[in-house]
C-alpha cells in the first residue's frame, strides 16, 4: 500500500463500520474504568479474576523494583536472566504440572518463537479455523505448510493428519477460543497427536487461572497426562493480571527453545518486577478458589438474565459470553447505546470474526457483582425494545 492509498483505505473501513478507535484509560484496570474522561462499568477486559489491581501483586512489584531496579537491561542469554525470572519459571512449571517452563514477553512472541524453532518448509501445521491470529502468523513464519480444519472437527483433522507426508507435524489449537468462549476437545487432540506422531501446541491464553480446581488451566482437564509431544502456552496478562507469557513442556524442548526460539534469544528480558508480581499472582490464583466459584455463578446469572433477547448467547461455559448480533452496523449501534448508558462492551467485527458474525463479547470478571450483570441485562433489554 502506498502513502496515497492510506486515506481512501481508512475511509473504506469507516464505510464498512470496521475502523477501530483507541480510548485512553486513566487510573487502574478494573470493572469500573475511566476512558477519555468518562466513567464506565466495563465488560471488556480479560482480567477474569480481578487481579490486575490486586494489592498483593502491586506490593510484590514495589518490593522488587526497590531492590532490583526497573529494567532487565539485557537479553536472557546475556545478563538479563534474573533470579526472579528463573524462580518464576520453576513455579510456573510446577503449577501446571510440566517438567520445565520458559518465559516470553508476550503470548504472540512465544508462538512466533516456538513454531519456527520446530518446523521448516518440510513440516506441516494443522490449525483450527478459529485459532488466534498469533498461531496463524507463527505457522506462516515457520514456512511449514499450513492446513486449516473446520472448528473442532476432529474427523477432518484426522483425515488431514493421515494424508500428510510432512517430516514434522504439529497440531496447534486454542484451548478456550477467544471470540466464542467454547473449549477445544483437548483429549481428542492429544490422542490424535499421539496416533500421528505430531506435536500438540495448546494456547491456553483464556484458560490459565480460570479452568481447573486451583486455576492450573486446560492441562488440568487432561487428568495430569504427560507427553513429551505436548507444548503448553499460557499468557500472564489476562487471569494472572500482570504481563508476559510462558511455554511449558519437556526439559529438552525448553532447552531447545532457549537456543533456537528467536523471539526469546534476540529480545531484552522483561523487567524482574513483573516476575515478582506473577509469583504473587500464582499464590492468589491457587489460594482464592472463591474467585472462580463466583465467576461460575455470574455466568449462570448472566445467561438467565439475557434470556428472551433477539440476539442469542453463544454456547460457552467460560467467562467469555458472546452475544451474536450479525451485522457490523447493528453491533456498533448496540455498543454505542450501552456506552451512552455508561457500560463498556466491545463490538467485535471482521476480521476478528467471520463476515456476518459480528458480536458483543461479554467478558466477566470475579470483580463483577450480580448487580453489575443486572445493569447490563436491563440495558440490553431496553435496546432490544428500541
Amino acid at each position: 500500500m502506498t502513502p496515497d492509498q492510506l486515506q481512501p483505505a481508512l475511509a473504506e473501513l469507516d464505510a464498512r463500520s470496521l475502523r477501530r478507535v483507541r480510548r485512553v484509560l486513566d487510573g487502574p484496570q478494573g470493572v469500573r474504568v475511566t476512558l477519555d474522561g468518562k466513567s464506565y462499568l466495563s465488560f471488556s477486559s480479560n482480567d477474569y479474576l480481578g487481579l490486575a489491581n490486586h494489592p498483593a501483586l502491586a506490593e510484590a512489584a514495589c518490593q522488587a523494583v526497590r531492590s532490583m531496579g526497573v529494567g532487565a537491561g539485557a537479553a536472557h542469554l546475556l545478563t538479563g536472566h534474573h533470579r526472579l525470572h528463573h524462580t518464576l519459571e520453576t513455579e510456573l512449571a510446577e503449577f501446571v504440572g510440566l517438567p520445565a517452563a520458559l518465559l516470553f514477553s508476550t503470548g504472540y512472541m512465544a508462538s512466533l518463537g516456538v513454531l519456527p524453532a520446530l518446523l521448516d518448509r518440510h513440516g506441516e501445521v494443522f490449525e483450527d479455523k478459529l485459532n488466534h491470529a498469533s498461531l496463524v502468523d507463527a505457522a506462516l513464519l515457520s514456512r511449514a505448510r499450513l492446513t486449516r480444519y473446520a472448528h473442532a472437527d476432529m474427523a477432518v483433522l484426522e483425515q488431514r493428519l493421515a494424508a500428510s507426508t510432512a517430516k514434522v507435524k504439529l497440531i496447534a489449537s486454542d484451548t478456550v477460543f477467544s471470540m466464542d468462549g467454547d473449549l477445544a476437545p483437548l483429549a481428542q487432540l492429544l490422542a490424535l497427536a499421539r496416533r500421528h506422531d505430531a506435536w500438540l501446541y495448546l494456547d491456553d491464553a483464556h484458560g490459565f487461572g480460570v479452568l481447573g480446581e486451583r486455576g492450573q488451566g486446560a492441562l488440568s482437564l487432561l487428568n495430569g497426562e504427560q507427553d513429551a509431544r505436548l507444548i503448553y502456552l499460557a499468557t500472564l496478562g489476562k487471569a494472572a493480571g500482570v504481563a508476559g507469557a510462558f511455554v511449558g513442556g519437556s526439559v529438552d524442548l525448553i532447552e531447545w527453545l532457549v537456543n533456537r526460539a528467536r523471539t526469546y534469544v534476540f529480545t531484552t528480558a522483561q523487567p524482574p518486577l513483573l516476575a515478582a508480581a506473577v509469583s504473587a499472582s500464582l499464590r492468589v490464583i491457587a489460594d482464592e478458589n472463591g474467585r472462580r466459584a463466583h465467576l461460575l455463578k455470574l455466568t449462570d446469572h448472566l445467561k438467565s438474565r439475557l434470556a428472551g433477547l433477539p440476539w442469542p448467547l453463544m454456547a460457552s461455559a467460560t467467562p467469555i459470553q458472546p452475544l451474536m448480533i450479525g451485522g457490523n452496523a447493528e453491533a456498533l449501534r448496540l455498543a454505542d447505546g450501552l456506552r451512552e448508558q455508561g457500560i463498556l462492551l466491545p463490538a467485535i467485527r471482521p476480521p476478528t470474526v467471520p463476515q456476518g458474525e459480528a458480536r458483543l463479547r461479554i467478558s466477566l470478571s470475579a470483580a463483577h457483582s450480580p448487580d453489575d450483570v443486572d445493569r447490563l441485562a436491563a440495558a440490553l433489554h431496553g435496546l432490544a425494545r428500541g
